[in-house]
C-alpha cells in the first residue's frame, strides 16, 4: 500500500520534505489557502488542498487518513494560544486519524539557558510570546494524540539556515549584531538536514517523542552572521554594545540575541540514525548559493 502524507504548511521545508516523500514512493498532498500556491504545488506534483487554518469551516474532508501528517505552519501572531493547531485538530474526524503527526516546534521552549547543556530533559521555560505559542501548540497536540490513539512526535528545531534562508538583506543593510564578547550561544541546523529528520521521525520517531534538532555545534549570532558576511562577500556587520543594541536594533532581532543555549543533539542522531550532511556551519555554507536574498 502505498505511503501517504499531507502538509501543512508548505513552504521551503515542506516542499524540501515532499520532495523526499516523493523519491520514496509518498502520495503527496499539501494544505494551501490561495489559488497561486495551488498552482505552483501542483507544478511540484503536490496535490494541493484549499484551506485556511485561520477559517475552521474552510478545513473540511482533509486527506489524513493514515496519513503522516507534517505540521509547519506557523502559530497566528499574537497571544500565547495556537488556534490554528487546535482548528487543525478539530477537523479530524473520528475514524479519520492520521498515522502519525510531526510538529516543527522551537527550541525556544526552553528560554535563556546560559552555558547549560540542553537535553530534551531540560524544563521548558518560554519566555517569549512566540515561544510560548510554539509550547501551547506542542502540549495541544500531545494531548489530541494520547485521547485519538495517534502518535504525535516533536521536533524542537534551532536557527534553519540554508538556500534562501541567509540574512542576506540585513548584512546588506548594515543591520548591527552585538559584540562577540556578549553575544550569546545560538544554535542551528541546514534546511536539507532538517527536511531529512522529518522524514526519519515519520519512520522511527515513537508516540510522544521529543527530538532536540541542530547540528550540535553551537556558535554566537554574531560568529554567524559574520561567517554568512564572509561567505556572500559582503562587509560584516557592526558590532554594538547591549545598551546601543537596545536603542537601535529592530526589535524581532534583539530578541534573538536575548537567548543563551547550548543544544544537545544526542538523541536524535542516535535514535533516529541520522548522520548530517552538514554537521557545521562550515560545510553548510559551502551547500548554499551565492545570491540568497531573503530574510534570517
Amino acid at each position: 500500500m502505498q505511503k501517504k502524507t499531507f502538509i501543512i504548511g508548505c513552504g521551503t521545508i515542506g516542499r524540501l520534505v515532499a520532495r523526499l516523500a516523493m523519491e520514496q514512493g509518498w502520495d503527496v498532498s499539501a494544505l494551501t489557502r490561495s489559488a497561486e500556491n495551488a498552482a505552483s504545488l501542483q507544478a511540484l506534483n503536490i496535490r494541493p488542498i484549499q484551506g485556511n487554518l485561520d477559517d475552521p469551516e474552510s478545513l473540511q474532508d482533509l486527506p489524513v487518513k493514515d496519513a503522516v501528517a507534517f505540521y509547519f505552519a506557523p502559530p497566528p501572531g499574537g497571544g500565547f494560544t495556537d488556534t490554528r493547531v487546535r482548528s487543525f485538530c478539530s477537523a479530524i474526524r473520528q475514524g479519520e486519524e492520521p498515522a502519525r503527526v510531526i510538529y516543527i516546534s522551537t527550541s525556544g521552549v526552553y528560554g535563556d539557558c546560559g552555558d547549560r547543556s540542553v537535553t530534551e530533559e531540560t524544563p521548558v521555560n518560554p519566555q517569549t510570546a512566540r515561544a510560548r505559542r510554539r509550547y501551547d501548540a506542542e502540549t495541544a497536540l500531545l494531548d489530541f494524540g494520547r485521547e485519538r490513539n495517534i502518535p504525535v512526535v516533536i521536533l524542537r528545531v534551532t536557527g534553519i539556515y540554508g538556500p534562501g534562508r541567509l540574512p542576506y538583506s540585513q548584512i546588506l543593510q548594515g543591520v548591527p549584531v552585538l559584540e562577540e564578547n556578549i553575544a550569546p550561544l545560538t544554535n542551528r541546523i541546514h534546511s536539507f538536514d532538517l527536511a531529512r529528520i522529518c522524514m526519519a521521525a515519520a519512520e522511527r520517531g515513537e508516540p510522544g517523542d521529543i527530538f532536540n534538532v541542530s547540528d550540535g555545534h553551537p556558535s554566537t549570532m554574531t560568529s554567524y552572521f559574520n561567517a554568512v558576511a564572509d561567505h556572500l562577500g559582503l562587509t560584516r556587520p557592526p558590532q554594538v554594545s547591549l545598551e546601543e543594541a537596545q536603542r537601535v536594533m529592530p526589535p524581532l532581532m534583539l530578541s534573538y540575541f536575548s537567548e543563551s543555549r547550548r543544544m544537545d543533539n544526542d538523541k536524535m542522531l542516535r535514535k533516529l540514525g541520522i548522520e548530517l550532511l552538514y554537521p557545521t556551519l562550515k560545510e553548510g555554507l559551502k551547500a548554499c548559493g551565492e545570491a540568497e536574498t531573503t530574510k534570517v
